[in-house]
């Protein structure tokens, strides 16, 4: 087959297509972006490329009949599939809770992020800088649509305004509340001294404590932003998404939290799940379209 009648055959079906053909490649894609964003979330590249290598192999071994290897390809591919489902049953576990919460904005990029103030947000990096300096210990959560009841419950009830003294005060070395997590809702101290789910992720920089870890878990199993203030180094990190972005000075730890807790707040916010992946898309069109324009 040349590669006219290929294309000719190509555009043919394109214009055959139904509605429901659309949709079910919609579904598809959308399929395939969220099992790229959990390989990239697991690290677990590695993996990814032998799966690759076996689907090449079984591909080869088809187009040059060579039914032996092919058979034994089509077995490794069908016991395969078991064995990603067992991998990433932490993953796929959360996912299926995000999706049974009704919890869709990761998704569709539904903002529904609660009313946290400019001011909550600003004591919270004056108190963590604070704190950074003399080496105090720190883990806030910031609550968005994922909800944080099950953690709060094993905490304090606070209720209180956000301010630098307070915070500062929760995480004092004698303070009762100091070992635990404090959890930020609409722009209140919603609760201290709460106990967060540990990360899993085998890897991890075995220099992060119990504190970053737990931290990591709670941005893992919810869409939260979390604060975090090392005892031992006085470094100020931010977990999202499982993501750990540490070592940072005040104004980019400001910067962060502005971005992902006020999308209004005039900077320009990535958006994220399907609706990130559209506007990708519209980019890369773009930029091919420029390129052509100038040639």
């Amino acid at each position: 087959m040349g590669f006219s009648e290929y294309f000719s055959n190509s555009i043919n079906y394109i214009l055959t297509m139904s509605f429901s053909d659309i949709i079910d490649i919609l579904i598809v894609a959308i399929l395939i972006y969220v099992c790229i964003k959990l390989i990239r979330r697991t690290n677990a590249i590695r993996l990814a490329r032998g799966i690759v290598i076996v689907l090449l192999a079984l591909v080869v071994s088809d187009l040059l009949n060579l039914r032996m290897i092919n058979s034994l390809f089509r077995r490794i591919v069908e016991l395969g599939l078991i064995a990603i489902i067992i991998i990433f049953q932490p993953e796929i576990r959360r996912l299926l809770e995000r999706m049974g919460s009704g919890k869709f904005s990761y998704f569709f990029g539904v903002p529904g992020v609660p009313a946290t103030t400019e001011a909550a947000i600003n004591q919270t990096v004056l108190a963590c800088t604070r704190m950074a300096e003399s080496r105090t210990g720190a883990l806030i959560v910031f609550e968005r649509t994922s909800s944080l009841n099950d953690a709060m419950v094993t905490g304090t009830i606070v209720n209180a305004d956000v301010s630098s003294e307070l915070l500062r005060n929760i995480f004092f070395v004698n303070s009762p509340l100091h070992d635990g997590a404090v959890i930020m809702r609409d722009g209140r101290i919603a609760a201290a001294g709460c106990m967060l789910p540990l990360s899993k992720n085998a890897s991890l920089s075995s220099d992060l404590g119990m504190r970053h870890r737990a931290g990591i878990g709670v941005s893992e199993q919810s869409d939260a932003v979390v604060a975090i203030v090392s005892e031992e180094t006085g470094s100020i990190s931010v977990a999202i998404d499982g993501m750990l972005k540490r070592h940072l000075t005040a104004e980019a730890f400001s910067k962060i939290l502005h971005n992902e807790l006020i999308p209004d707040s005039g900077t320009q916010v990535k958006k994220r799940g399907i609706p990130g992946l559209i506007d990708s898309v519209k980019g890369f069109m773009v930029k091919k379209n420029d390129e052509k324009e100038s040639e």
